[in-house]
């Protein structure tokens, strides 16, 4: 189980669980609905917004609202998921950012400060990214930071709007991540 209450940052991003005082922030930057071809909830949508924000008050997942250090603003949100300690394998995912504040180097921010915890801290041997095969912004940024992609699972996830995705994954392993990570 991992501690409901970490808290991690870097110089750029600090990474806080998510509280339901945050939802009024987070749904405005989820505001526009455009954002969500791409996840499985379309957050513009009130209803879609509580079934996401749901999963991190269970004990599947670890969700973060992200805040921007230099200005302080909430920015978008990230989790740990999927988390088998036998295994030690993680998942890293559930991650947006409002339109603002995509582009602005926050994404690899919090990447690597969460990458860092999982092979430095929770001794993880594998860490897990799973996107929609037809984000190709979202795996540009994954092959930019060092991901190595694995492969796709055909018609694996329903999206918004009744679409099923073909998702790809991507992952890091402990050896990879000492030479990557030391890289940015």
């Amino acid at each position: 189980m991992l501690d409901r209450n970490l808290i991690l940052e870097n110089e750029t991003v600090l990474l806080r669980p998510l509280s339901r005082q945050d939802f009024p922030f987070l749904q405005k930057l989820s505001a526009e609905s455009n954002m969500w071809v791409y996840f499985t909830h379309d957050l513009s949508l009130p209803e879609d917004f509580e079934q996401w924000a749901a999963g991190h008050f269970s004990e599947d997942r670890l969700q973060f609202t992200v805040i921007e250090k230099a200005s302080g603003q909430i920015v978008g949100s990230t989790a740990f998921g999927n988390y088998f300690p036998r295994d030690q394998r993680i998942e890293i995912g559930w991650t947006w950012l409002g339109k603002a504040y995509q582009g602005k180097g926050i994404n690899p921010a919090m990447k690597k400060v969460m990458l860092d915890y999982c092979f430095e801290v929770l001794k993880m041997k594998r860490v897990e990214i799973k996107t929609d095969v037809l984000n190709i912004p979202a795996r540009k940024a994954l092959q930019r930071i060092g991901a190595t992609e694995e492969g796709v699972l055909r018609s694996h996830t329903l999206m918004t709007h009744g679409r099923r995705r073909d998702t790809i994954y991507y992952s890091f392993l402990e050896g990879e991540w000492m030479i990557v990570g030391n890289m940015g």
